[in-house]
C-alpha cells in the first residue's frame, strides 16, 4: 500500500500493482473490490507484460475471448440441461441414507450443511445437476461427494468419481470405502499401478452394473470404459484436466448430474456471473473440531527433533520433513535417519521420474514409511490425516505465503497438529526472517 498526493494537501492511500519494466498501476482503496487473487492452472508463475504493449494487448484480447467462449459453453450446457430431462431421485431421504448421514463422525459446518441440502435439491429435479463445490482442503468437500454418490447409489444408480491423480484416486479410494464399509455397494478403483487383468476385469463389471462407484484418472475417460446405468459423475479438480479429457466431460454435462470439487477460490466476481448458470456452493468455515496447529520456531536440534518425531509416532501418525535442496536431501535423510534410527524414511522431490514419485507417495499413504523427507512438491494437493508433524528445514529461506501454505499440510482434521520452523544451527538470521518466522508462530488462527 503507498499515498499518492492528489493535491498539496490530500493524499490518497492506494494499492500499488507493479507490471514489466517497471510500469505501476496505482488502484485507489475505493475500488480495491476489482483486484482478485491470480490462480492459474499452471505449476510456474505467470510471465508479466508491459502496460500499453503490444504484448499486453494481445493478452488483453485473447482473455477476453477465452471469457466469450467460456460464457457460451456453460450457456449451450445450460440450454442442453433444460431440454432433456434426467433422473430425479426421490425428495425423501431413505432409512439408509438417513443412517449413513447419522453415522458421520464429525459435526458438519453451517456451509456443509447448506452444500449437501442443495445437492440434494438439485439431485431430486428433473434436469440434471451441475454444481461446483468450492472450498479448501479439509473444509468438507468430499463428505459432500460421498453423500451425493450414496444418494445415487441408494437408488440404484452408478456413480463414477474423476480425479487428476493416482494419489488422489487412492485417497478417495480409502475416503469412500471407509465411510461405505457398513453398506453392501462395490466400489472399485482404476490406475495405471493395476495390473491390467484387475483393470478389465473392474471394467467388465462396472459395464455389467457390477460396480456401484468407479474411482480413477483419465483412465475412466477411456472408450473401453462403460456403465450400465450411469447417474452422478463426481469430478475432483476440473481444471487440473486437458482439454481432451474437458471436451469428453461436456458430454456428460447434459445427461447425467455432475458434482465438481474445486480447492481454487472462485473470485466473487465469477460467481455473480456465474449465478444461475452453474450452481455454486461455497465452504468457507472450517470444522467445528479443527485445533489450531501449534507452531514452534527452533534451532536444528537432535535431542527437539526426536522427541517430536517419537511424540507423533507413538500416536501412530506420520512425519514431514521439508527440505527444498535437491542436491544435498539424501544426506539430510541420513541425519534423520540416524537421529531416529528406527523410522522407515522415503525421499520425493521433483527430479523423481512421475512414476518414481507416485509409487513413492502411494507407499506413504499406505503407511509404508514413518516419515517422509521432501522437497516443496507437498506444497499443495496433499491431503494425509495421518500426517501432523511437519519439519520445515531453514525455515528463515522461506516467504511468508510459502511457510503458510507448507504449514497447512496437517492440521486439517481434529488431531493437534504441530510444525517446527527449523534454523541452521550456526547461521545468523536476518531481521526480515525473523519478522517472517514470527507472525507465521503467532498466527495460529483458521
Amino acid at each position: 500500500m503507498q499515498f499518492v498526493d492528489q493535491s498539496a494537501e490530500h493524499a490518497e492511500e492506494t494499492l500499488l500493482l507493479e507490471f514489466a519494466e517497471g510500469t505501476k498501476l496505482y488502484v485507489p482503496i475505493a475500488k480495491i473490490d476489482l483486484v482478485q487473487k491470480y490462480v492459474g492452472g499452471g505449476k510456474g508463475a505467470p510471465v508479466l507484460s508491459k502496460i500499453g504493449s503490444s504484448t499486453w494487448e494481445k493478452r488483453k484480447k485473447r482473455v477476453a475471448e477465452a471469457v466469450v467462449d467460456l460464457a457460451q459453453e456453460l450457456l449451450d450446457i445450460h440450454a442442453q440441461r433444460a431440454c432433456q430431462p434426467g433422473f430425479a431421485y426421490p425428495a425423501e431421504d431413505s432409512h439408509w441414507m438417513a443412517e449413513f448421514e447419522a453415522a458421520f463422525p464429525f459435526e458438519e459446518t453451517p456451509d456443509q450443511l447448506t452444500a449437501i441440502e442443495a445437492t440434494k435439491h438439485d439431485m431430486a429435479q428433473q434436469k440434471p445437476m451441475d454444481r461446483l463445490i468450492c472450498g479448501d482442503v479439509g473444509y468438507g468437500k468430499t463428505e459432500i461427494a460421498i453423500r451425493a454418490a450414496f444418494k445415487a447409489v441408494d437408488a440404484g444408480k452408478q456413480v463414477a468419481v474423476l480425479v487428476p491423480t493416482t494419489i488422489l484416486a487412492e485417497q478417495h479410494h480409502r475416503s469412500f470405502s471407509a465411510r461405505m464399509g457398513e453398506f453392501p455397494f462395490h466400489i472399485e478403483v482404476v490406475n495405471r499401478f493395476r495390473p491390467r487383468s484387475e483393470v478389465r476385469e473392474v471394467l467388465k463389471r462396472a459395464a455389467a452394473g457390477g460396480i456401484d462407484i468407479l474411482i480413477g484418472t483419465h483412465r475412466i475417460l477411456q472408450k473401453d470404459v462403460a456403465f450400465k446405468d450411469l447417474g452422478l459423475v463426481v469430478i475432483d479438480e476440473e481444471q487440473r484436466f486437458g482439454v481432451e479429457d474437458k471436451e469428453w466431460l461436456k458430454t456428460f454435462r447434459s445427461t447425467v448430474d455432475v458434482l465438481t470439487l474445486s480447492a481454487t477460490p472462485i473470485p466473487r466476481t465469477l460467481h455473480m456471473s456465474l449465478l444461475g448458470i452453474r450452481d455454486i456452493s461455497n465452504l468457507e468455515t472450517p470444522p467445528p473440531d479443527r485445533k489450531a496447529i501449534e507452531t514452534r520456531i527452533s534451532r536444528f536440534d537432535p535431542e527437539t527433533i526426536k522427541r517430536a518425531i517419537h511424540r507423533e509416532l507413538n500416536r501412530d501418525g506420520q512425519v514431514y520433513f521439508v527440505h527444498n535442496r535437491i542436491y544435498d536431501i539424501a544426506s539430510v535423510a541420513d541425519r534423520i535417519q540416524s537421529i531416529v534410527p528406527e523410522a522407515k524414511i522415503a525421499i520425493a522431490h521433483g527430479q523423481t521420474s512421475g512414476e518414481a514419485l507416485e509409487r513413492t507417495m502411494l507407499a506413504f499413504i499406505r503407511r509404508k514409511f514413518d516419515i517422509l523427507v521432501a522437497t516443496t512438491i507437498i506444497e499443495s494437493g496433499l491431503d494425509i490425516p495421518n500426517v501432523n508433524t511437519i519439519f520445515i528445514n531453514e525455515a528463515d529461506n522461506y516467504g511468508l505465503a510459502d511457510l503458510h501454505q507448507l504449514r497447512g499440510r496437517v492440521g486439517r482434521y481434529k488431531h493437534r497438529a504441530y510444525a517446527y520452523l527449523l534454523l541452521e544451527s550456526d547461521k545468523p538470521v536476518t531481521p526480515n526472517a525473523v519478522r517472517r518466522l514470527k507472525a507465521i508462530e503467532e498466527f495460529t488462527s483458521l
